[in-house]
Formats: C-alpha cells, sequence, structure tokens
C-alpha cells in the first residue's frame, strides 16, 4: 500500500471513529437541505390505494407508511422515504376525499413550489370519480408543466372468476386492448380515460396486491409504472430505485432496507464533491456516516475490526481513485462538476458493496475481493449513469 493510499484509509478511519466538529456536520445539513426531492402527490379516494402504491414503490410496509405520515394541511399529509433526514422521495397524500367535493386550493398553496408529479390513483370499476377528476382539471390549469399519471387499480375485480390470474405479458400499454382483456373491464379502463381527454395523462393499470391474496405476480404492473415515471421525471435519480434483478441476487433483507439510504448518502456526496477545496473532508464525512447507517440496519456496531476487513478485501483501488476525483477539481467548474459525479456513485457504490459484505460477516462466510470488486463496479456504473441524468 503506498504512503497516499495509507493517508487515505487514515482520515476515513478517522472520519469513522474520531469525528471532528470542524465544520463538517454544518456543511452536510447545509448539503440537504440543498438537494431537491421528488414530490409525488397522490389523489384518489379513500381505499383506492394510494397506500398500496407508496408499498409498491419503496417496499415499506403499510404499517411503516401508517407510522411515517406528518399531517402539512387540516387534509393533507406528507411522506419522506426512507427517512425524513434522508428524503430521496415524498409523497403528498390527500386525504378526505369522498363523497363530499374537495376544493385543492388549501394543498396547492401548500405543494406549489414543491410537488413534480400527479398520480391519480382510481379503482377500475369505480365509475363515481367525478370529484377526483375536476380537482385534477383544477390542478392542471394552475400547473399546466405537471406530469399527470393515472392508476387504475384493483383490475382483479373485473376479472371473469376469483382464480383467474394476472394477464402475461402486461397488455395494456397500446389500445385497443387485445381479446384476452375481459371485455368489462376493458370497458371501464376506457371510460375512464375519456374523463381525462385533452390532459397530458399517462394511463398505467396496476394491481399491487398481497402475498396471501394469490396472485402470482404481487406488483403487477410495478415495472410500467417506474418507465413512465422515469419518462415524467428525466432529471431526477428516481431510478436508482429500480435494482436490477442481477443487483437484486446480491442483496439480502438488510440490504434492501439500507438500499434507500445509500442512495440518499450518495447524493449528499455528490454535492459534497462538487465543492471545491473542501470537497474531501465533506466525502469521507458523509461516507463515514453510511457505513455507520448500514452497519445499525444490520443490527451491528461499525467496529474498527469489522471496518478494516472490509477496507483489506476492498483493497486500494477505490481510494486511488477518490483521490484521482480529487485532482479533477484543478479544472475549473468542468472539473468540480465531475468530481461530484464520482464521489456520489463511488459512495453508492461502497455502500452496496458493504452490504455484501456485512452480509457475509452476519453468516460466517466472508465474501471475496472479487465478488466484491464485482459488486462496486456494477453498482458504480449504475449510480453514475442515473446521477449523471441527475444533472442533465
Amino acid at each position: 500500500m503506498s504512503i497516499l493510499n495509507k493517508w487515505s484509509f487514515q482520515n476515513l478511519s478517522d472520519a469513522i471513529f474520531s469525528p471532528k466538529a470542524n465544520g463538517v456536520e454544518t456543511k452536510i445539513e447545509e448539503i440537504k437541505q440543498k438537494l431537491p426531492t421528488p414530490v409525488f402527490w397522490l389523489l384518489g379516494k379513500t381505499q383506492a390505494g394510494k397506500s398500496s402504491l407508496i408499498r409498491a414503490l419503496t417496499g415499506n410496509t403499510a404499517a411503516e407508511i401508517g407510522n411515517g405520515f406528518q399531517p402539512c394541511t387540516q387534509r393533507s399529509q406528507f411522506y419522506d422515504f426512507p427517512s425524513v433526514s434522508h428524503p430521496i422521495i415524498r409523497f403528498l397524500d390527500t386525504r378526505g376525499l369522498g363523497e363530499t367535493a374537495y376544493d385543492p386550493k388549501e394543498d396547492l398553496a401548500q405543494c406549489a413550489n414543491q410537488a413534480h408529479l400527479l398520480m391519480v390513483v382510481m379503482q377500475a370499476l369505480d365509475m363515481n370519480q367525478h370529484d377526483i377528476v375536476e380537482a385534477v382539471k383544477n390542478i392542471h390549469k394552475a400547473h399546466p408543466d405537471w406530469q399527470i399519471i393515472v392508476l387504475q387499480t384493483t383490475l382483479h375485480d373485473g376479472y371473469a372468476n376469483h382464480t383467474q390470474q394476472h394477464i402475461e405479458p402486461y397488455p395494456y400499454q397500446n389500445t385497443p386492448f387485445p381479446p384476452i382483456v375481459p371485455h368489462e373491464l376493458a370497458q371501464a379502463l376506457l371510460h375512464q380515460r375519456d374523463w381525462f381527454k385533452g390532459l397530458p395523462v399517462h394511463f398505467v393499470p396496476v394491481d399491487f396486491t398481497l402475498p396471501e391474496d394469490g396472485f402470482a405476480v404481487v406488483n403487477y404492473g410495478l415495472d410500467v409504472l417506474w418507465d413512465v415515471i422515469e419518462t415524467a421525471l428525466p432529471k431526477s435519480v428516481i431510478g436508482l430505485l429500480r435494482a436490477s434483478e442481477q443487483h437484486n441476487e446480491l442483496l439480502d433483507f438488510h440490504a434492501k432496507e439500507a438500499h434507500p439510504h445509500i442512495i440518499g448518502y450518495a447524493l449528499l456526496s455528490m454535492g459534497a464533491g462538487a465543492i471545491p477545496l473542501v470537497g474531501l473532508p465533506l466525502v469521507l464525512g458523509v461516507q463515514g456516516k453510511l457505513f455507520h447507517s448500514i452497519a445499525s440496519i444490520y443490527n451491528l456496531e461499525l467496529t474498527r475490526r469489522i471496518y478494516g476487513e472490509f477496507a483489506a478485501l476492498m483493497g486500494t483501488g477505490f481510494v486511488a481513485g477518490m483521490l484521482g476525483r480529487e485532482l479533477l477539481k484543478i479544472i475549473p467548474v468542468y472539473g468540480w462538476a465531475v468530481a461530484g459525479l464520482y464521489s456520489g456513485a463511488m459512495t453508492y457504490a461502497l455502500g452496496q458493496a458493504f452490504c455484501v459484505y456485512l452480509n457475509g460477516f452476519k453468516r460466517g462466510a466472508l465474501p471475496t475481493h472479487d465478488e466484491l470488486k464485482e459488486t462496486y463496479d456494477y453498482a458504480f456504473v449504475h449510480a453514475r449513469q442515473f446521477l449523471k441524468n441527475k444533472e442533465k
């Protein structure tokens, strides 16, 4: 290990185990405040499936969702995912929509400069949606640039019998629907779409059920919904929440829980890494916090032994890369932007590799250097692409 790499390991170790009150915490908090958080405004009647939607998008249980909402108006609540301290998605849930007319003025005033996407949730066979449609039209008049996604839920209510499974492959992306779609369900879906003529609406039929409901596909239509969200929010980093099947194979239960936290710290690192001159101490501070956060999710205390073992398995290549990132800052402006992107992607990749290591640590079978490197390399490329999209 070179002197330069020894110095870097020692500084990261100091940031983890001997943090100093040198203004890093304050700067990290300042970066947090500046990070944009995509706000999804959920509009729909009671029992339309909004909680199921959040559970499908975030992986949180219904209980966690219920406990996580914070009131913001008399009829609305915010839900920050994965946490209030490190939100990467914010849901605005409009409550109390039922038979009475809904006046969205209070909510409009509350989120006029915050919401980025309007998600309308309605049951596919529920034809009593006049108040919802009128609210959408009023919102569109006030914010014509907002993207609108209409989710048509509980498709199984329109199946011919209770034993029918969801239709594969997904048949709802183009109209007319193929004959395999039950006639009553097809007519209901098309009738609801007629209500929104003239509006920039993306329609996504979905069915988010529970495992005990007996459907082979629990979150039916979720991949299509993610595609639509990424199209509607091309400047967001929302794609990082979509772990590929190859990536999912590397994740245990705890790693999936840690995944959104890793994204949050990657965004912090991206902001810290783009700050000239003082970026490296900030990045090290963010990464130190990330290691502690992941260890706590695995119900472990981050000790010097764990950190040292992980660092030894990883090797010094990632540290040399981090120092190379600092050299990019010699190039004014462009170098700072590239350095921030590199820092964010590296932090994301380190977090994923640390999850693989901790999973092996708990099982008593440590991963090899090649396994960690493969995880790191794949996650780095994956994160760099989406973080780059954010900058466009």
